[in-house]
């Protein structure tokens, strides 16, 4: 390749890196920052997401039916938090190895922990963790405006296809000028 064109790759590649740095530059603080967060939760003191406690045994013959936990769970979320807020459950999060039964809701970002055997309230905390993953992902903006999941695939979609021109931009601002200055000396006057 003549150096001529290696220049014009090279300052075409640079325009490319530049402005997509300067568009994406907040959607990257956000995901960065979010990231930075989710990398950290399980060693944040339980302020981002509760530490996962111990219940009474492993044994899960011992264990109380999940309808009965459920109705624990639910009554300790109005008891101790809001007697306002939703019992519509994201998930339960059964961990016989721990002796304990988390359940997570959908509308809000909190989470009860129990005893698997004896019902025992463990733990009622905020789970920031969600409400930090949604914002890292995207799904934020597709429950606030009820896309049901497109803002989200565009959002992953820009943000990876950005980090790839990333990768391939920054590898050629990188390589090419090392390749002209190899090549330099290989020219003939």
């Amino acid at each position: 390749m003549r150096r001529k064109q290696q220049a014009s790759i090279l300052r075409t590649t640079r325009k490319i890196h530049r402005w997509l740095g300067i568009s994406l530059f907040m959607l990257f603080l956000v995901v960065s920052l979010s990231g930075l967060f989710l990398g950290w939760k399980k060693n944040s003191s339980g302020y981002i997401l509760p530490k996962l406690q111990r219940g009474s045994t492993t044994e899960l013959s011992q264990w109380l039916s999940l309808d009965s936990l459920q109705r624990i769970a639910f009554q300790s979320l109005h008891d101790s938090v809001n007697s306002g807020l939703s019992t519509k459950l994201s998930r339960i999060d059964a961990r016989p190895e721990k002796g304990m039964v988390k359940f997570v809701f959908d509308n809000h970002f909190w989470g009860v922990q129990l005893d698997g055997a004896t019902g025992e309230v463990l733990n009622i905390g905020r789970r920031r963790s969600d409400w930090i993953e949604n914002v890292h992902d995207g799904s934020i903006l597709d429950d606030a405006l009820g896309t049901n999941g497109f803002i989200k695939l565009i959002y992953t979609s820009v943000m990876g296809l950005a980090l790839l021109g990333f990768t391939v931009t920054g590898f050629w601002l990188w390589y090419g000028p090392k390749r002209m200055r190899s090549q330099r000396g290989k020219t003939k006057p």
